[in-house]
């Protein structure tokens, strides 16, 4: 009952627990008993007449009986509440619990000690939280939650004044008045973090994985986060009281639904239930189920489906080898050099399976479970540059050309297989060139062997060695050509062989892909050939094209020069000493002049720093004392 009712009598209970118990309310005294007859009447005999059961009095006499037994009992009830009080006052209230532990009736003192045997022990002790379907543990000393004992204590021993509450505890109730917690919020926040990181799962959305070629269903879970202002106040209202917490958590949807993901799993039995005929011009190829399982996959989507899709690069990957014998490859194109002129070789179209659009029927064909074959279209497909491109290229003259000589014969090796790559190439009219792009790897599979390079600023080995010095030919020829630089890197340290500032460096890593590379970007109107010719001595590269410019080269002179550091040759294996070279800042200008009148077109300066090639001080050899007697 709300302690503002009215209680019988007119009486009130006092809103407050802190007023005073002498204001209980008083029991009303009972009304005299109502006399029979009236003085008027006159006297009365008394008649053996048998008397007539009155009506029921719809007056103040029909709740006179009621009125007086309530009164009775609520007398009783108050002094029972009021002998109570009198009784317990000082003692902690009966039916009391503290964090679980009963402490009714108990004197502050007994309370206390109770208390303490109780609930100190687990204070240090993890508590164990659940975190939806995490498992976790909460410390309490790092997670700064101590018990604040004083307040604990003086809440357990309040007198509750609601007579229905101290009423109703003598006949067995209980009150669970809690504890009072000290957090140190610092700590707290950093505990509920942590918990709020391992808690949280993110959703995962149902779905087909294929082990090996059988399909299996995965089931969708939604994901979970830690409420962190909800869980601060479970901890901090039930950390002490001996059992394991339970979190309040967020939930995170997933689109799927187990319907949905069984629909899909149908679906995917059926498309690996055997291989799909492919059938090609004069023979077939087959999608295995295995192909089939790593190609296919399925997307959620709205409605708690999932919608199959095809990664047609795997379909594809696996269907070209088995049907490249009836497909015919194109050629390009080329400039050929005989008697020291260009020629064109004619271009030859090629035919292939039109993959772009092969299998655009491959899903549907995946969802029967038989006449699973697609019949696969051809067309031609056109050189690159045709024999009429070619011939309409301009390539009729040598516009630029260059020639370096003195290479090892590992080195030698190396030039002559890139030269015999490079050697024909056509540049149109606004291509660019690469070396990297053009030759592709540069291993021992293409024919390079182990030679001499530098790398990370000092002698080093590498397959494919000796590259640069064809680099540094093809430069100057398009430099000398006109053509515009698209990017190139020069040597760490000068090599006296090259011109300064006008030398390049190229390099790629073991899988063949570019490191630093020889770019250059026709220009002209026209297209371009660049012819190699090697012999056991020299490289010399030229470029056939319309000429454009004349060309002159201006080297700047050599300034900030720094001398060679001493460095120690290798201990194991043969050392070479050497007195190094000093390092210097130098710089190249190109001037290019119109090819009909002479007059000056533009020119482009480049400045180079070098730095200073290390002096190798080889240890001098162990003296071997001769031979005792």
């Amino acid at each position: 009952m709300p302690e503002d009712q009215d209680w019988p009598g007119g009486a009130r209970w006092p809103e407050s627990h802190t007023e005073q118990t002498d204001l209980l309310p008083r029991v009303p005294a009972l009304a005299e008993p109502p006399l029979v007859g009236s003085p008027l009447d006159g006297p009365t005999e008394k008649l053996n007449v048998p008397q007539e059961e009155p009506p029921p009095s719809s007056g103040k006499a029909g709740w006179r009986k009621p009125a007086i037994i309530a009164g009775a009992v609520f007398g009783a009830l108050a002094v029972l509440y009021g002998l109570d009080l009198a009784i317990s006052s000082g003692d902690v209230p009966r039916g009391t619990t503290v964090a679980g532990v009963d402490v009714g009736g108990m004197s502050q003192v007994e309370a206390e000690r109770a208390l303490r045997e109780k609930i100190e022990p687990r204070l240090t002790q993890p508590v164990p939280v659940k975190i939806g379907v995490v498992d976790e543990k909460l410390d309490p000393t790092k997670s700064g939650l101590t018990l604040n004992w004083g307040a604990t204590l003086e809440q357990a021993g309040d007198q509750p004044l609601n007579p229905f509450t101290r009423l109703s505890s003598l006949f067995g109730g209980t009150r669970e008045v809690g504890v009072v917690t000290a957090t140190n919020e610092a700590a707290l926040n950093g505990e509920l973090d942590r918990l709020k990181a391992a808690g949280t799962r993110p959703p995962v959305e149902g779905g087909i994985r294929f082990d090996g070629a059988t399909p299996v269903g995965v089931e969708p879970v939604p994901g979970q986060e830690l409420d962190g202002a909800k869980a601060r106040t479970v901890i901090v209202s039930n950390w002490v009281g001996g059992e394991g917490l339970d979190l309040p958590v967020t939930s995170t949807p997933v689109k799927t639904t187990s319907e949905g993901v069984r629909a899909a799993l149908d679906l995917a039995k059926v498309a690996v239930s055997g291989p799909v005929v492919v059938k090609g011009d004069g023979k077939d190829a087959k999608i295995e189920p295995a192909v089939i399982a790593t190609a296919l996959v399925f997307e959620p989507v709205d409605g708690g489906g999932l919608n199959p899709k095809l990664d047609l690069v795997k379909v594809t990957d696996a269907v070209k080898p088995q049907l490249a014998s009836t497909e015919k490859e194109g050629k390009d194109a080329q400039v050929v050099f005989e008697g020291g002129a260009p020629a064109v070789t004619p271009s030859v179209d090629g035919t292939g399976v039109k993959y772009d659009t092969a299998f655009a029927t491959l899903l549907d064909v995946l969802k029967k479970p038989d006449g699973r074959e697609i019949k696969v279209e051809y067309t031609k497909t056109p050189a690159k540059v045709t024999t009429e491109q070619a011939n309409q290229l301009g390539i009729k003259e040598v516009i630029g050309e260059f020639t370096t000589k003195g290479f090892a014969t590992d080195s030698g090796v190396n030039i002559r297989t890139v030269a015999a790559k490079v050697n024909g190439a056509i540049v149109k009219p606004g291509e660019t060139f690469s070396l990297n792009g053009y030759t592709g790897p540069r291993t021992a599979v293409q024919g390079y062997v182990e030679a001499g390079v530098i790398k990370d600023g000092a002698p080093g080995r590498e397959v494919g060695g000796g590259i640069s010095q064809f680099a540094t030919t093809l430069y100057n020829a398009s430099y000398f050509s006109g053509l515009k630089d698209a990017g190139h890197k020069e040597h760490s340290y000068y090599i006296s062989r090259y011109p300064a500032a006008r030398e390049a460096t190229v390099f790629q890593n073991h899988d063949g892909s570019s490191v630093i590379d020889l770019k250059f970007t026709n220009d002209a109107q026209t297209g371009i050939a660049i012819q190699t010719i090697w012999t056991p001595s020299s490289i010399t590269v030229k470029i056939w094209g319309t000429k454009r410019y004349t060309v002159e080269s201006v080297t700047g002179g050599r300034s900030a020069e720094t001398p060679p550091q001493e460095k120690p040759g290798p201990t194991t294996g043969k050392c070479s000493p050497s007195n190094g070279a000093p390092g210097f800042t130098t710089s190249d200008t190109r001037i290019l002049r119109d090819a009909g009148t002479g007059a000056e077109v533009r020119r482009d300066t480049r400045t180079v720093r070098y730095n200073p090639q290390p002096k190798i001080v080889c240890a001098p050899a162990p003296v071997v004392p001769p031979p005792a007697g």
